[in-house]
C-alpha cells in the first residue's frame, strides 16, 4: 500500500485529543495563564460533551480520515498494480466532506470533555507499554496548552487541503494531502501517546516507499 498512514488515528488517535478531555466545566473563574499558554476553554454546561475522547476518535475521527486515506490508494502485490481512485463527482464529494467533519473536529479536540468513557477510568496502566498513561498526557497538555492547540491546528490545515483538493478533482494533491494529514496526526501521537517511541516510529517512516503519480502528458 502506497498511501503513507504511518501509525494511523485507530488506536494510537485515541488519545490524539488526549488530556484536555479530562478537563471538566467548572463554574468557578478561570485560573490566570500566561500569553503563551492559552486557558483552556469554558463550556456551557447545558453543552456537556455526549462522547469521551475515546470514543470521538472512534466514531468520528479513524472512520472520517479513512474517507480521504482511503480515496487514492495504489496497491503493489502480485497480482499486479491496483489504482484506487475517485471516479465521480460523489467520489469527490466524500473526501470533501471527510475534510470538512476533521476540519471541525479539530475544534473538538479543545472542548473538556471525559477522555475515556466512566466504565475505563482508572484501568491499570500496563508496564513496559510504549505509550505513557492518561495522567502523564494530561500532565503534558496542561504544562504547555500552546503545543497542544497548535497539534490541533495541524490537523485543521491539513483537513481543509483536502477540502480544496477534492473541489478542484486534483488526484496528485489528493495522494499529498492524504501524507499531511496522516503526519499531522502523527506527529501529536508522537508528542503526547508515544514518546519513547519516537525513534523507532521515524525511522519506520523513513523507510517507506513513496510514490509519485505520473505527470499528465
Amino acid at each position: 500500500m502506497l498511501t503513507s498512514r504511518g501509525r494511523l488515528i485507530a488506536g494510537a488517535g485515541l488519545v490524539f485529543v488526549a488530556a484536555l478531555a479530562s478537563q471538566q466545566c467548572s463554574s468557578k473563574p478561570a485560573a490566570t495563564t500566561s500569553a503563551a499558554t492559552p486557558a483552556a476553554p469554558s463550556l456551557d454546561s447545558s453543552l456537556a460533551p455526549t462522547l469521551s475522547v475515546k470514543e470521538l476518535m472512534e466514531h468520528i475521527i479513524d472512520p472520517t480520515s479513512d474517507w480521504i486515506f482511503d480515496a487514492a490508494v495504489i496497491d503493489i502485490s502480485k497480482k499486479g498494480i491496483t489504482e484506487t481512485k475517485p471516479l465521480s463527482d460523489d467520489d469527490w464529494l466524500k473526501v470533501e466532506r471527510g475534510g470538512y467533519v476533521l476540519a471541525e473536529s479539530s475544534n473538538l479536540l479543545k472542548i473538556p470533555r471525559r477522555m475515556v468513557p466512566s466504565e475505563d477510568e482508572g484501568k491499570p496502566h500496563q508496564p513496559g507499554e510504549p505509550e505513557l498513561p492518561p495522567e502523564q498526557i494530561q500532565a503534558k497538555i496542561e504544562k504547555d496548552r500552546a503545543l497542544w492547540y497548535k497539534h490541533a491546528d495541524g490537523l485543521k490545515a491539513a483537513a481543509l487541503e483536502a477540502v480544496r483538493v477534492a473541489k478542484a478533482h486534483d488526484l496528485d494533491g489528493l495522494f499529498k494531502v492524504g501524507d499531511k494529514v496522516d503526519k499531522a496526526c502523527e506527529a501529536c501521537h508522537l508528542e503526547y501517546w508515544y514518546p519513547g517511541d519516537r525513534e523507532a516510529v521515524l525511522k519506520d517512516q523513513n523507510s517507506k516507499v513513496t510514490y509519485d503519480p505520473p505527470k499528465k502528458k
